[in-house]
Order: structure tokens, then C-alpha cells, then sequence
């Protein structure tokens, strides 16, 4: 039974490529005997005949102000025939692929009935005009109902069509066809169904979709197009069908099925114009055709797409692709609005009615939505003292030290003050300001740039106050000032971090002070080396001065690979809580170069070494209600990529720990992690620190997660417990205040920047 179904099946007749239809006009003796042979080839053909109700409905056409009758309809449409019988009048249709004969109106009587409620939405003269445009449509998923739509219409008269690919399952959702045409070229499909619409409007087809062989015929070949309406997923089609029909004055449409997206670029009244609105400008467009790589790719989907103007979801999924998904997503509502979308403008620009380029939104959503809500607020209470309250709280602290209250040059203080400015920050935030009163100096935080989720109790401040420190004090050896110091002297006070005396003394060489202004976050991938033992004898040796300061290092590859798992999951975690995602995009990022470079904090965005993969990743991820739907859907394992990659190219991670959670402790382990990573410059070592994931364990362990959603604590509860048992911590006896991964590679891009010392001190004099 098997095999006789096979051959059953394999009898059948395949004709799978035909899309043109086959007239028979009966007045003609040569069709009447085609006919007639057909039907007894292949008696199994359904015929349908309604031309009588067609014929009605033409002769009622004529008479709109009132309704006829049957009798008179009856008389109306014989005296139309006149002569010619019922069954040779108009012509008889048949559809081969599906084995269809039908009896209709001939060309004119039908395009003219089939148009008949166009008018006047559509004059006579119009229809008229556009029967004589030629459009073509490149890619036929949106561009089957874009095609469809212009065909229902009538808005051309000849339709060029390109695709190569066939209809698959995953296209149902979204194609207006059925299983029966799965395997089918899709140009076979909208060719068929345009058909079966109207047999009389000339589609022409392009089965292998667009190539450079063909690109020229399909623009040009017997009679320019005049439209072209790109809907293909290829950057080289997108962008050389473009540069060809900017050379020959053919305007182009694109619609992005998201947000009802329309770009429209008059290239017929703009010869001139700009590709794409001037988006690939910065892209060297003649390399196109050699883009093999998602990653070589990725600029220029960048440009079309309009990332940062996607909807929410589309952002939410673009995140997933290539994770839980496999491309962009796509639904039949949004295909089937911008098809009917493309065809009206194609109309309006036809006419005359539309003279336009740009890019345009009909975003559903915004028009027919619920209230949008307010953005999340985030209360920031924690003020910075003014000046003057700094001179106030300065002339509260008694002398000390023995070098005495003479105090030293000023321009002396500043070069020293200039290396502390140096030292590494959270977000590059530099959260210090200094004042020398001619006695002392004295270093306040300023708390308002340093406020924070991740800064729980000012843990992170603490540790840049200690690094800043310690550049002072190899500063202050090497010009020939001696230091004392005491940290937080007015109990009453806390922004007040340390006071200072410095007094003449001989110089003391540590050569660290000559990496302080090359010392620089690099957070580039590492070459593979690996770090040689007196190198990592030299890191714990750097430390060793501060004794309550301990230095873990991983470098085993199981090890790895576990601590990539927590660094990744912790970067996620951060931005699904809407204040750690606020102050990462919208406080410390410096998108904009001419930002970074006039403000000199924060973080450049070329200092992250983005590819261009995550490139587009951060883009997406800036929008807040896009980071709120992955949560919700408990997705996103392209955010942790970025941090679990970086760990994975590290030859080794390094945490600091202290034995208590406290501001002295924390400062002290500042003072060792900048020794620690001047170290490395010298060796050629390069720093990233990877915080994370230890500042949210801290928030978690000292502040009881306060400002953490309750969900986003459990995971971060479930990686700290992974985190000390891969560091073999005890919680109750050592706090881990600073993870970092070291490795060797090429130079950072740039390197951060310092506000200007202007900014950051000032003096009694001054004032």
C-alpha cells in the first residue's frame, strides 16, 4: 500500500513554477477548440461560471441613482449581448495550478467593475494613470501584502517581483497562504493569488530574487520602474538596489512592520539624496558585497533598523535573537497594516499627491493605547557641601602632625592633588573635592555624584577615597612632601574623609608614582597569555604593606567558566532594577563623544570595547521598558555575554577582601588595589574591575538588599552563595570588597577622563 502511494503521488503533474493564467476568448474558433480539447483532457476541472451576476452588476453600474429590477436587469443585459451567447461572451480563465476554469468580464469591463468602489476615493483619470506604472517589490514577506494590496487597488499596471526564497511554516504567521503551498517559491505564490485577483494585470517574476546579474533588468528592463518598494532582509540588495535607483531617479519605499514604519526616499526629485536619510554615510558602502558575518553586517542593519526607535517588544526580542529565537519577529498584523500602508503612499506619490522623503511612524500603540505611564523617579536626597560649608567644617579640625601648621606652596598642593584625581573610580564618577586652607588639606565627599545603588554606605567611594590616597601619598614622596593624615576627623561630619599635613621632607622614590598617569581600566579582550609566577608574586607583594587586605586569584578554567556564569548573571540582574538601570545608561554612560570629551566623567561608551554585536545589544538595552519585558519573561542570556566573555578571555580574576564592612577598611583597600593595579602597568598588565557582583552583595548582606525588587535578591542570593564557595569565603569573617580580572593584550581604545582641577579643588586664596 506504501509504495503504490508513492507512485500514486509521484504521477501527479508538478506545476510548481506556473503563475500565468490562460485565456480563452470562444468568439475565437482557435481558443474554442483549446478549450474544448482542455476539457476533455482534463475532465476533472472545476468550472465556474458567473457571468450573468457579472453582468448584472455591469449594466446596474451604469444606472447608480436608482435600483433596478429583475426585469429590467434582464432586458439591460441581453441588450448588452446583443448577438454573442451568454457562453462566448468575455472570456473563459483557467488556472492551471489548481485546475480552475472561470468565466468572466474581458479586460475592460472587468478592470473597470473590479475598480467601480475605488471611485472617487480614486478618479477615473487616476486609475487611468496609474495603469501605467510599473512598481517593483524586492522580498515578499511584508512585500506579499504590500503586492497584494496594490493589486487589490489597481495601483500599477505592471508588478515586478523578487524573491528567491520558498514558503516555510515559520512564514504562516505572518503570509497570507496555505499548507498546500509549503515548499513553494513565494514568488509563485503572490504571482498566483494576483492572479486569481485580477488575470489581467501583468506580473512579472524574479524566482532567483535579486542579484548584481539582474539587478539592472529588474529596475529597468522594458520600461523603468517607477517605484521601487524594498522589503528584502539582504544589507547588499538593500543598499545597491538604492544606490542604482538613485542613479536613475527611481524613488524607493521600505516599510519595517514595527511601529508602522515608512521610509520613503525621493530619489526621482532628489538626485542627490543621501542613502537611506544619510544613516550609512559613515559606512564604506562598496564593501556590501563582501559582508559575510553577523558581525561585519550588524552596521548596517544598525542603520536601517533605527534601533534606538524600535517598539519596546521589538527591542525586548532583538536582545533574544540568536539566543532564545533565531531572527527578527514578525506578525500578520503589522505585515498586513503596512502592506495596506505602502500601498496608499505608493498611490499618493504616483499621483502627485506626495512629494516627501523621510522616515514616518504610524505607531498603533502610541495612537490607540492605554495612558502611558510616568518614567521611574529615583529620589536622590544625599546633598554635597558647598564651599563654604567645607571652609566651615576645615576650620573645625584642630592641628596636628609634625611637620607643624607652616603648610606649603600652593601650586605644590595642586601637582599633588592632580595624581590623587588620577586614581579609578566607580563609573569613572570622581566623587572628591579638595580644599587646602594654606594649613591643611583636606578631601570631602562629594556625595551627590557618587549617590547610588551600587555605592551601598559609600563602599565603593570608600575604596576610591583610599586609591586617591595613595596616589597623594607616592606623589608627595616623590616631589618631597611628608604626609600625615587623618581619616574622618570630625565625628560629626562624615563627608569630610581626611585631613592632611604636608610638610617639607626628602624626596622618597617608589617608582609605582610613575604609573600613575599611565594606570587605565582596559577592558578589551586578553591575547590568551598567561601571567608568569614572579608577576603574580609582584601583584601579592604590592598589597603587602596593608595586612588586613587579602588577594584571592583564580585562574583555572572550570573556575572561570563558573565565576563568567556569576559576573554575567550579576551585569543582568543590575539593569532589571530600574534604578541600577537608570544610573548605568542615563548617569554614567557618555554616549556621545563630544559629551565625554566636555564633561570628562562618566563613562565614554568607546571605553566598554564594545563589538559591534554588543554594540547594538547596549543600544536596545538602554530603554528601560524593553529591560522590564525580559525580566517578565525571564529571558536575556545576551546581556550576561558581555561580562561572562570578558571573564573567559581573562587569564586570571582577582578579588579583595577585608575582614570587616567598614569605611576605614574599605578606604584601606582602596590604597591596596591601587598599588595592586599600578603594579600591573608596570608589568604590562592590564585591570578590569568587574563590581557587580560584589556590590550587590553587599547590598544584600549589610543593607538588607533595600532598593532590590524581592525577586532580583533571591538571584542574588543564589550567586553569592556560588560566588564564596568558589572563593571558599566566609562570609562572617571576610567581606569582598573588589573583583577584577587581569590579562594581556592590546592598549584601551581611549582612556577616561578628569574634570579639571578647577573643578575639583580649591583654596582658602581662592575665595
Amino acid at each position: 500500500m506504501i509504495e503504490e502511494m508513492k507512485q500514486l503521488l509521484a504521477n501527479r503533474g508538478n506545476d510548481d513554477d506556473a503563475v500565468a493564467p490562460v485565456f480563452f476568448r470562444l468568439v475565437s474558433e482557435p481558443d474554442y477548440v483549446a478549450m474544448a480539447s482542455l476539457l476533455k483532457a482534463r475532465p476533472h476541472i472545476r468550472v465556474f461560471d458567473s457571468l450573468e451576476r457579472q453582468l448584472q452588476e455591469l449594466v446596474e453600474s451604469s444606472h447608480p441613482g436608482r435600483t433596478l429590477n429583475p426585469e429590467e436587469r434582464k432586458a439591460l443585459v441581453e441588450a448588452h449581448l446583443g448577438d454573442v451567447p451568454m457562453v462566448e461572451y468575455g472570456v473563459w480563465v483557467y488556472y492551471p495550478w489548481n485546475d480552475t476554469l472561470v468565466h468572466m468580464l474581458d479586460e475592460e469591463e472587468f478592470v473597470n467593475m473590479r475598480t467601480n468602489r475605488n471611485r472617487y476615493k480614486i478618479t477615473d483619470d487616476e486609475q487611468a494613470l496609474l495603469r501605467t506604472k510599473r512598481i517593483g517589490v524586492i522580498g515578499l514577506s511584508v512585500g506579499q501584502s504590500v503586492s497584494l494590496a496594490l493589486a487589490m487597488e489597481r495601483g500599477c499596471g505592471e508588478l515586478r517581483i523578487a524573491d528567491f526564497d520558498e514558503l516555510e511554516i515559520t512564514n504562516l504567521n505572518r503570509l497570507r497562504s496555505g499548507v498546500q503551498n509549503l515548499g513553494l517559491k513565494k514568488t509563485v505564490i503572490v504571482a498566483r493569488e494576483i492572479a486569481e485577483i485580477d488575470p489581467f494585470l501583468t506580473v512579472k517574476c524574479f524566482h532567483e530574487g535579486i542579484t548584481e546579474a539582474n539587478l539592472a533588468s529588474f529596475l529597468l528592463g522594458e520600461g523603468k520602474l517607477d517605484l521601487l518598494i524594498d522589503e528584502c532582509d539582504g544589507i547588499a540588495v538593500k543598499l545597491n538596489c538604492r544606490i542604482m535607483a538613485r542613479q536613475h531617479g527611481i524613488p524607493v519605499i521600505m516599510e519595517a512592520s514595527d511601529r508602522g514604519t515608512v521610509d520613503v526616499e525621493r530619489f526621482d526629485l532628489e538626485p542627490n539624496r543621501p542613502i537611506l536619510h544619510g544613516y550609512v554615510d559613515h559606512l564604506d558602502l562598496s564593501a556590501v558585497t563582501h559582508l559575510k558575518t553577523n558581525e561585519e553586517k550588524l552596521p548596517y542593519i544598525l542603520a536601517f533598523a533605527g534601533v534606538e526607535t524600535l517598539s519596546v517588544r521589538m527591542k525586548a526580542s532583538a536582545i533574544e535573537v540568536g539566543q532564545s529565537i533565531s531572527t527578527w519577529p514578525q506578525l500578520a498584523s503589522a505585515v498586513v497594516m503596512g502592506g495596506g500602508m505602502v500601498a496608499d503612499v505608493c498611490r499618493r506619490l504616483l499621483l502627485g499627491q506626495f512629494h516627501q522623503s523621510g522616515r514616518y511612524f504610524v505607531d498603533l500603540e502610541e495612537l490607540i493605547g492605554d495612558p502611558k505611564t510616568q518614567p521611574a523617579r529615583f529620589d536622590y536626597r544625599r546633598k554635597s557641601l558647598s564651599e563654604a560649608e567645607m571652609m566651615r567644617a576645615a576650620a573645625r579640625v584642630p592641628a596636628f602632625g609634625s611637620g607643624g601648621y607652616a603648610g606649603v606652596g600652593e601650586q605644590l598642593v595642586m601637582e599633588v592633588v592632580r595624581a590623587a584625581t588620577l586614581a579609578p573610580s566607580p563609573g569613572n564618577n570622581q566623587p572628591w573635592k579638595w580644599y587646602y586652607d594654606g594649613g591643611l588639606l583636606y578631601l570631602f565627599h562629594d556625595i551627590a555624584r557618587s549617590e547610588s545603588l551600587g555605592d551601598f554606605d559609600n563602599m565603593a567611594s570608600y575604596m576610591t577615597f583610599g586609591a586617591a590616597i595613595e596616589n597623594l601619598k607616592l606623589k608627595c614622596g616623590e616631589v618631597g612632601l611628608r604626609v600625615e593624615e587623618r581619616l574622618f576627623p570630625l565625628p560629626d561630619e562624615p563627608l569630610l574623609v581626611a585631613a592632611f599635613t604636608l610638610s617639607p621632607s626628602k624626596s622618597i622614590n617608589d617608582e609605582l608614582v610613575d604609573y600613575i598617569g599611565r594606570r587605565v581600566t582596559n577592558r578589551k579582550p586578553g591575547d590568551g597569555r598567561q601571567i608568569g609566577k614572579g608577576e603574580l608574586v609582584a601583584l601579592r607583594q604590592s598589597i603587602a604593606q596593608y595586612p588586613d587586605v587579602a588577594l584571592r586569584l583564580l585562574s583555572g578554567r572550570d573556575d572561570l567558566i563558573r565565576l563568567a556564569t556569576i559576573a554575567g548573571k550579576a551585569d543582568k540582574l543590575r539593569l532589571f532594577i530600574p534604578q541600577g538601570h537608570h544610573e548605568l545608561f542615563e548617569k554614567e554612560l557618555r554616549r556621545d563623544v563630544g559629551d565625554a570629551d566636555g564633561m570628562k566623567d562618566g563613562l565614554d561608551i568607546r571605553t566598554l570595547e564594545l563589538s559591534p554585536k554588543d554594540e547594538v545589544g547596549f543600544r536596545v538595552a538602554r530603554d528601560p521598558r524593553a529591560m522590564k519585558l525580559i525580566a517578565r519573561w525571564n529571558l536575556g542570556k545576551a546581556l550576561e555575554n558581555l561580562s561572562g566573555n570578558s571573564v573567559l578571555a581573562s587569564s586570571s580574576m582577582g578579588l579583595i577582601t577585608v575582614p570587616a564592612f567598614n569605611p576605614v577598611n574599605c578606604i584601606e583597600a582602596g590604597r591596596a588595589i591601587e598599588r595592586l593595579w599600578l603594579t600591573a602597568e608596570k608589568h604590562a598588565i592590564s585591570l578590569h574591575p568587574m563590581l557587580a557582583s560584589v556590590l550587590h552583595f553587599a547590598r544584600l548582606r549589610h543593607g538588607n538588599g533595600i532598593g532590590m525588587p524581592n525577586d532580583i535578591q533571591q538571584e542574588f542570593r543564589a550567586l553569592e552563595r556560588e560566588f564564596n564557595d568558589l572563593f571558599d569565603i566566609d562570609p562572617s569573617v571576610e567581606v569582598p570588597l573588589f573583583l577584577f580580572r587581569l590579562f594581556k593584550g592590546v592598549e584601551p581604545t581611549v582612556r577616561s577622563l578628569r574634570m579639571d582641577l578647577k573643578n575639583v579643588f580649591f583654596s582658602k586664596d581662592s575665595q
